[in-house]
């Protein structure tokens, strides 16, 4: 096999078959940087609107570093993976206080900003700067997995697919190359039913020609994933309702939400909301209504979610640990990024009390 004749080959599929995308021959590296951040795990047709907004209201990087965090979780509300934006946000900050707004050349520095790992580094820096890094993620680990027969897990292989690709990426034009790779894995090379027959480097796959594609990649043993019954309040005090904060560093970080938590063994709903509001803001407060019950899925677990309208009884809103307060009125709910779980029910929280 001739390393050089694959990397050939994908270059001139890719020059002739490239998905447009408002990123692609965009030499700013702020521009290449964020797609890449809001690309992971996210499919391009959902990034699209969430990166022309971003930039429309962010277009240069001291834009993202003087913004508060509920800006930046607001514009990104619904993208998922809400720790992305906050990293980034930390980075952007870094980069105007430390390089004066320059994002670094230097790799060592580039890989510590808060959010950068392997594949940002390496996407940006071959695909901005033309550095002759190979690109992995989970496309490329299927690619690379069919085309060697990699016998074990991706993840547990991750020297033998870099040292492939090391030998026969592009070194003229190894930002093309990643690209091209990614793009094969996301419309040829797919994880069920490849179309082997209009892949370009088909003749080069030991499991095409073995005729055991079916085999790659190996997967790791699945978890089942689990399911939590939660209750959460919408406490009214005259006709204004409280919110909570979550702690910046945990799962939907950042992120505003109505008080609650979960159900546990033997408990009601109902007095699941009573309890839960008390501990985490120290307010009691009396269950006056149903609102609805919804289903959400989360990427690692699931969750039935009862929502209730309550009446504030007594107590100071306390923030704890784990969240701050606040009191807002219910026009005012669209200022704020919340989890989409609450929005499944926020279209039925009226403007007064429900009660009244």
């Amino acid at each position: 096999m001739k390393y050089h004749s694959i990397a050939n080959i994908l270059l001139e599929w890719y020059r002739t078959n490239k998905e447009k995308m408002p990123w692609r021959d965009d030499e700013n590296i702020y521009h290449i940087w964020l797609s890449e951040i809001m690309l992971q795990q996210t499919q391009i047709s959902t990034v699209i609107p969430y990166y022309k907004k971003w930039l429309k209201k962010f277009p240069f990087i001291h834009n993202v570093a003087e913004s508060n965090e509920d800006t930046i979780l607001k514009i990104w509300e619904g993208l998922g993976y809400y720790s992305r934006a906050l990293n980034f946000h930390k980075a952007c900050k870094t980069i105007v206080n430390r390089y004066n707004g320059v994002i670094p050349r230097n790799k060592d520095d580039f890989i510590k900003l808060k959010g950068v790992g392997k594949y940002i580094d390496s996407a940006v820096r071959s695909i901005g700067y033309g550095d002759v890094t190979p690109t992995i993620d989970g496309n490329v680990n299927r690619v690379v997995s069919r085309l060697i027969c990699l016998n074990k897990i991706p993840q547990k292989g991750y020297n033998e697919i870099y040292n492939y690709l090391i030998n026969i990426i592009d070194k003229k034009n190894p930002g093309d190359f990643n690209q091209a790779l990614m793009d094969l894995g996301r419309n040829i090379c797919k994880p069920k039913n490849p179309n082997c027959n209009q892949c370009p480097i088909a003749n080069h796959c030991k499991a095409q020609i073995e005729n055991i594609i079916y085999k790659y990649p190996l997967k790791a043993k699945s978890k089942k994933i689990p399911h939590y019954n939660v209750a959460v309040g919408v406490v009214w005090k005259d006709d204004n309702i409280l919110i909570t904060r979550r702690k910046p560093d945990g799962l939907l970080g950042g992120l505003w939400e109505f008080p609650g938590g979960k159900i546990t063994k033997n408990e009601t709903a109902k007095n699941c909301v009573i309890r839960e509001i008390y501990e985490e803001t120290g307010l009691t407060v009396l269950l006056k209504s149903f609102i609805s019950t919804i289903k959400h899925q989360y990427s690692h677990f699931s969750i039935s979610l009862d929502a209730f309208h309550c009446a504030y009884i007594d107590g100071e809103p306390t923030s704890n640990k784990s969240s701050k307060v606040k009191w807002i009125s219910p026009n005012d709910i669209k200022k704020f990024a919340f989890p989409k779980a609450n929005h499944k029910f926020i279209n039925k929280i009226p403007n007064n009390r429900p009660w009244v």
